[in-house]
């Protein structure tokens, strides 16, 4: 990388190349980009330094990154290989890697602490970036949401051995990574469209586990259907809320807080309180602790960390909570995570009513799943389904959010667009709301909270 003088994105504005971006920036790299669509993180990232245009004219793409010898072009596989940006770097003979290359070449050249799963890496490779952060011992993370603590999705560190990546099983791209430290949270079938079926889907996953290095660890949650096959000279271990080499025993729940402590196998560790206190972030907890504790950082730090935790922007985010009305956003996008997320909100509001807004994400993640989809949302009070975000996909004949709504039990059920959303939103009467999904449904938070404002209990 030390070659290059510029590193051009494809496909600026993910979360993930974002990450990398900054990276880059930190290393005196001119960095730009294209985008499809101008958000919150490209104004960020333009604020920054990176020059970021929405229109795949090569026309636009700056004169410091036409030199093929001295500028690096990163995509994400989310672009199609049609974007006439890409086109035309291919085409001039540009060195042309996908994002999980680029990640590799960071793990190889220090000691990766590697988060995967098809849910729960954010929060748990976040919670190990700020342990790491708050110790003292620092990192260098990439992670896929921007932390709460910080404001950003990456964390430089000049001395640290350390990195903190969240690895991403689409399109098999933590394939490409050196972990020293490994850690599987789940491997509930996803991305089907890319893996054919849930055979290829775990496989890749083990896959994964013979990249860490000898000397290192591959921490799994038990229980998995996951088979791993670390190489020799790799130390194994489990872990879950309540079981494994690394567990949370003596659970305390009252006032709003969540203490537990954390069982290692050699010491246990009291009186962790959870900075963002609902039931699924003490297993996310255990991970990232797992993972710290086996890099040997302090238990005192590890403490306080847990305890200062914010969160990354939309995992289970606060966006109103003020005279008795409640407004949670979360990125759940799988019915796992779904259903994880509802029962969560309905613990901490017993007896109240729970609307949730739910915007499915891909064509074919609906139709892979739909009767999961709607088992899950069938534990809300209220239903409000938007149409699908397709992201990468073009749409397929018969899949909508339809398919998911037949099928849902709970009384009150019905599908809104976003604009009949906001028009009717002043309508409808909520207790405790809660919205959900990958896609674009962050856009109308802001309208949907003066709206809840507004309403009389």
């Amino acid at each position: 990388m030390k070659d290059f003088d510029s590193i051009y994105f494809v496909g600026a504005g993910g979360i993930g190349m974002a990450a990398l971006e900054r990276y880059f920036l930190s290393k005196g790299k001119k960095v730009a980009g294209y985008d499809r669509t101008p958000t919150d993180l490209t104004r960020a990232l333009e604020a920054e330094g990176v020059e970021i245009a929405f229109d795949e004219n090569p026309d636009l793409i700056p004169s410091y990154c036409r030199d093929k010898e001295r500028t690096l072009v990163v995509y994400t596989p989310a672009v199609p290989d049609s974007h006439a940006g890409l086109r035309w770097f291919r085409s001039e003979g540009f060195e042309v890697v996908k994002r999980a290359k680029v990640l590799g070449v960071v793990t190889e050249h220090s000691k990766g602490l590697c988060f995967a799963g098809t849910h729960g890496k954010t929060t748990t490779s976040s919670m190990a970036a700020h342990i790491l952060e708050v110790s003292g011992i620092g990192c260098n993370a990439f992670l896929g949401g921007v932390l709460r603590n910080y404001g950003s999705n990456f964390l430089l560190s000049d001395s640290s051995p350390y990195s903190v990546i969240e690895a991403d099983e689409f399109d098999r791209s933590f394939h490409q990574l050196s972990p020293y430290i490994a850690v599987i949270t789940s491997t509930d079938a996803d991305h089907l469209d890319i893996y054919g079926n849930y055979e290829n889907y775990l496989e890749s996953f083990a896959h994964f586990t013979e990249l860490v290095r000898p000397g290192g660890a591959l921490i799994v949650h038990t229980g998995l259907a996951l088979k791993p096959r670390p190489q020799e000279g790799v130390a194994t271990y489990s872990y879950s809320l309540n079981e494994g080499d690394f567990h949370a025993t003596n659970v305390r729940k009252g006032n709003g807080e969540i203490v537990f402590d954390f069982v290692t196998p050699t010491e246990t560790i009291t009186d962790i309180n959870l900075g963002v206190p609902v039931d699924i972030n003490i297993e996310n907890a255990v991970a990232a602790m797992a993972a710290c504790w086996l890099v040997k950082v302090p238990s005192e730090a590890m403490k306080k960390a847990i305890g200062t935790f914010m969160g990354p922007k939309r995992r289970f985010e606060f966006w109103l909570k003020e005279d008795g009305k409640v407004v949670i956003d979360d990125y759940a996008h799988h019915p796992d995570e779904l259903k994880a997320s509802i029962r969560s909100v309905k613990d901490l509001y017993p007896g109240k009513k729970l609307t949730v807004i739910f915007q499915p994400h891909l064509f074919t993640r609906t139709r892979d799943f739909a009767p999961q989809f709607a088992e899950a949302l069938s534990l809300a009070d209220e239903l409000i389904l938007l149409p699908i975000y397709p992201a990468r996909e073009q749409p397929i004949e018969g899949v909508t959010s339809e398919i998911i709504l037949k099928d849902v039990t709970c009384p009150n059920k019905k599908i809104y667009s976003k604009e009949n959303l906001l028009n009717s939103i002043q309508n409808l009467n909520f207790e405790v709301l809660l919205t959900a999904g990958a896609g674009d449904i962050i856009n109308l938070l802001p309208q949907i909270c003066e709206e809840v404002k507004k309403q009389k209990h």
